[in-house]
């Protein structure tokens, strides 16, 4: 009896390391890095089975045209067009002498709306998300 759950619990064990190691490999990032020969720079899906990309290729910027049958080099462009714009710079605020309040520039974001923002039940607390989630899910 003791032998039976040692081994199932073993296997379990195994079963549960292998789903960990899965899970790790499918939460990477499939996008290749900024410092490599190769990157998409931007893609644009035309229909359901085509898409045109420009994609980075040591100091090149070609641009395919994508199929589900086959990919054709379209053409070059100017690589710098397609170079990412450095990180937005945001400046912190400045605390009272208290260090209770902080100044806020003009009026508060909660003032601005009704009485449901900031709840599940606002609309714009859903249009905000599914945008947050279209930024995050498109390839570039």
């Amino acid at each position: 009896m003791i032998a039976l759950t040692l081994r199932v619990i073993a296997a379990l064990l195994v079963v549960l390391m292998l789903m960990w190691l899965l899970a790790k490999a499918v939460r990477r990032p499939y996008t290749s890095r900024r410092d490599g020969v190769l990157a998409v720079l931007n893609r644009q899906q035309l229909s359901r089975g085509s898409a045109v990309a420009v994609v980075r290729v040591a100091d090149r910027a070609l641009v395919l045209g994508i199929t589900e049958q086959q990919v054709s080099l379209l053409g070059e462009t100017d690589i710098d067009a397609f170079e990412t714009e450095p990180e937005e710079h945001r400046d912190h605020m400045e605390l009272e002498p208290d260090g209770l309040h902080a100044k806020l520039p003009g009026r508060h974001p909660r003032s601005l709306g009704g009485r449901l923002d900031g709840s599940l039940l606002s609309p714009k607390t859903w249009t905000s998300t599914i945008e947050f989630l279209r930024d995050r899910t498109t390839r570039r």
